[in-house]
């Protein structure tokens, strides 16, 4: 049994045996300069045990993101995604949050007022298919949300019990003692 708890970082030499039972191929981990090219470039930052994850190695295929060959635009659209589906539940299924005030009648200007708080709440950082992790420098142990438009679930309740219980084929567990860390914004959605 492992001493190691929810929320715990990661290290390297973990990330390393949990990415050999992901069943993909891997490439080279990436650099610390890497990590910050990418960051730089997309405009996020990487929680620190998803760049642990990227440093031990880079799983290949296509639910993966290819943050060093990948296509920019395909990444900008999974990095855009979790927004884009708040928006589409702003239009299509009338959702509208107390916080931000009263929605206006014409929809293009509720999409635009949910666009401006939309841009104040955590990036979510894509780990694999619809997978995400909230890209807050330096946050070890932060839940990975499975997010379809406003339908948001924990996968994990952090990188490691994440990939056990999606590729290791071990099951989620409960929720850890201390309970899971909240995501500004995203985690509303959960509960």
């Amino acid at each position: 049994m492992s001493t190691v708890q929810p929320g715990d970082a990661l290290t390297v030499e973990e990330a390393r045996l949990l990415q050999h039972d992901l069943g993909e191929p891997l490439r080279p981990g990436l650099t610390a300069a890497e990590l910050d090219d990418v960051e730089e470039q997309f405009g996020f930052t990487f929680s620190a045990d998803h760049r642990v994850f990227l440093t031990a190695g880079v799983p290949v295929g296509q639910r993966w993101p290819d943050w060093l060959h990948g296509n920019p635009d395909q990444l900008r659209k999974r990095l855009d995604w979790p927004v884009d589906g708040v928006l589409y539940d702003v239009e299509h299924n009338d959702l509208w949050l107390p916080e931000w005030g009263a929605r206006p009648r014409v929809l293009s200007n509720a999409l635009a007022a949910a666009r401006r708080q939309l841009a104040t709440v955590p990036q979510l950082v894509p780990v694999c298919g619809h997978r995400y992790l909230p890209g807050l420098r330096g946050e070890p142990g932060l839940p990975v949300l499975s997010v379809y438009q406003t339908d948001v679930v924990y996968y994990g309740w952090d990188l490691r019990s994440y990939l056990r219980h999606e590729f290791g084929g071990e099951p989620l567990g409960p929720e850890p003692a201390g309970g899971v860390r909240r995501v500004e914004f995203w985690s509303r959605f959960v509960e």
